[in-house]
C-alpha cells in the first residue's frame, strides 16, 4: 500500500441465506454485527464491492486488507467485484444482494452458488447516486440482468400513482422477476435468446411514444447498448444529462478488471462524441 493513503475500511458481512430467484439470478442475504452502521439508503443503485480471495488462498487472522497488500504477493490479494445492493434494513441488518450466475464462469457467480450461512465475505461501500426524482413527471427504467436489481430497487421507490415505462432485457422467460411499485408500471420484458445484448432495448426506446413532460430515465446494462441508447437519448429525444443516470455496467469481452481500466477513457470519448454532435 502506498506509503501515506489511508487504509479503507473494509465491512464484514455473513451470510444468513441464499435463494434463487430464477435458474439463472440467486439473492445472497448478508448479516451480522459488522454491518452496523452500514450506510445505505439514500439512493436506490447503491453498491458494494465485494473483496474475493483467489481459489486455494486463505487469510489468517482476522481479514486486514492493508496488511495483506503489504505482505503477500499481489496475486494473493483480493479480487474486486462491484454489485448492486438489491435491499438494506437497517433494524435488523440484512443486506440483500442479486448475482447473475453462468454456471461456472467468472467468480462472483459461482461463489453465490456455491456459498453456505455462516461464511463471511467482506466489501467496501456503499457508493451510489441515483434516486427517482419524486417531482418528475415520468420515468424510463432499461436495462439487462445487471441493471434488473436496481431497477427492482427503484421501482419499489416510486411515488404513488406516478407514470414508469420498464423494458428490461433478459436471456429467457424463466429469467422474468415478479416487480413492485407503488407507481404506474408499464413492464415489458425482452427475451434475449442468441440476439446481441441489448439489441432489443435499443429498439424498444426508439420505438417508444415519450409521454408529455418531464422524464427522468435510468438506463444501465452491457456498454454498447447504452452508448447507442445515450446517444439517442441526448440528441435525439433532447433529454439533458441532469435528467438521465446512464453508464456501461459491464462490457462483453471484458471481465471487471479490464472494463474498470478502460472505462473512464470510453467515458470520455462517449462524451465528446455527444458533444460534437449536440454542437452541430
Amino acid at each position: 500500500m502506498a506509503e501515506g493513503r489511508p487504509a479503507r475500511k473494509t465491512i464484514r458481512g455473513q451470510v444468513k441465506r441464499v435463494e434463487w430467484i430464477t435458474p439463472h439470478m440467486i439473492r445472497v442475504v448478508l448479516g451480522g454485527e459488522g454491518l452496523a452502521g452500514f450506510g445505505a439508503g439514500a439512493f436506490t443503485d447503491h453498491y458494494v464491492k465485494l473483496l474475493f480471495p483467489p481459489h486455494g488462498v486463505t487469510y489468517s487472522g482476522p481479514f486486514d486488507l492493508e496488511r495483506i497488500q503489504n505482505e503477500l504477493p499481489r496475486e494473493q490479494w483480493p479480487t474486486t467485484r462491484t454489485y448492486t445492493v438489491r435491499s438494506w434494513d437497517p433494524e435488523t441488518l440484512e443486506l440483500a444482494i442479486d448475482f447473475v450466475h453462468h454456471g461456472d464462469s467468472g467468480i462472483a457467480g459461482p461463489w453465490a452458488a456455491a456459498v453456505q450461512p455462516g461464511e463471511e465475505i467482506h466489501f467496501f461501500g456503499p457508493g451510489g447516486g441515483y434516486a427517482p426524482d419524486p417531482e418528475a413527471d415520468w420515468h424510463l427504467f432499461v436495462g439487462d440482468e445487471s441493471a434488473l436489481p436496481a431497477i427492482a430497487a427503484s421501482l419499489e421507490r416510486l411515488p404513488s400513482g406516478v407514470l414508469a415505462h420498464v423494458l428490461v432485457e433478459v436471456a429467457g422467460p424463466q429469467e422474468e422477476q415478479r416487480l413492485d411499485s407503488p407507481g404506474d408500471t408499464k413492464i415489458v420484458w425482452f427475451h434475449r435468446g442468441d440476439a446481441p445484448v441489448g439489441d432489443a432495448l435499443v429498439t424498444a426506446v426508439r420505438e417508444l411514444d415519450f409521454p408529455e413532460g418531464t422524464p427522468h430515465a435510468f438506463v444501465h446494462g452491457e456498454a454498447a447498448f447504452v452508448r447507442t441508447l445515450r446517444r439517442h437519448l441526448r440528441a435525439e429525444r433532447g433529454i439533458p444529462l441532469s435528467r438521465l443516470s446512464i453508464s456501461g455496467y459491464w462490457r462483453v469481452g471484458r471481465d471487471d478488471e479490464t472494463w474498470r481500466a478502460v472505462k473512464q477513457d470510453w467515458n470520455r470519448q462517449i462524451e465528446e462524441e455527444e458533444a460534437a454532435s449536440l454542437s452541430s
